[in-house]
């Protein structure tokens, strides 16, 4: 299987170190390190276009079962990440245009945690009127920790799913959310 990894995130210089750019900002750190016949995909769309950079690399759904995509997600405390499969967009815009433009949901979702936690670790998230400019805003020093640590469990998530020899697809991405998504 040929696997397509690909990094959410606004192109352009002032959209690097956001937080809704977290995405494509892991995989420019991690493509070196991916296996030699994977094909990075960092859109030089706007997220909410993001379907369109990869219409001609995705051709079928079978095809789309081979696709990584690395993304913010709002409702994922800001230190951790979730792998997901055929599920919704949860309202992210960019995962809702490939979902569109591709035609289906099967695919592999790595959903990076961008949301601040109250002392008691419940996820605090802006309000409807202030999240366009919490994503668009940069992450804080203190947030940077977090974001290394996270950006680990990522880079062990792309080897599980990427492994040479490739296991079938559906045995690699158990693996990987068994990985991933039992730390906490």
């Amino acid at each position: 299987m040929q696997w397509i990894v690909v990094g959410l995130g606004n192109p352009g210089g002032e959209y690097v170190g956001t937080r809704h750019s977290v995405g494509r900002d892991f995989l420019e750190a991690l493509a070196q390190k991916l296996p030699p016949k994977t094909r990075v995909v960092l859109p030089d769309t706007f997220m909410n276009e993001s379907g369109r950079a990869l219409v001609k690399l995705v051709k079928s759904k079978k095809a789309a079962e081979g696709l990584v995509v690395l993304h913010d997600d709002l409702d994922l405390p800001l230190g951790s990440a979730k792998i997901s499969f055929g599920s919704g967009s949860g309202g992210h815009k960019g995962v809702e245009s490939i979902q569109k433009t591709l035609k289906t949901k099967d695919f592999v979702r790595i959903r990076i945690g961008i949301s601040p936690t109250t002392p008691s670790g419940r996820i605090k998230k802006p309000s409807s009127a202030d999240v366009n400019d919490f994503v668009l805003g940069r992450f804080k020093p203190t947030e940077q920790e977090k974001l290394k640590k996270v950006r680990k469990v990522v880079a062990e998530a792309l080897n599980i799913l990427l492994a040479e020899p490739p296991a079938p697809a559906e045995v690699a991405r158990a693996a990987a959310m068994g990985a991933v998504n039992s730390k906490r």
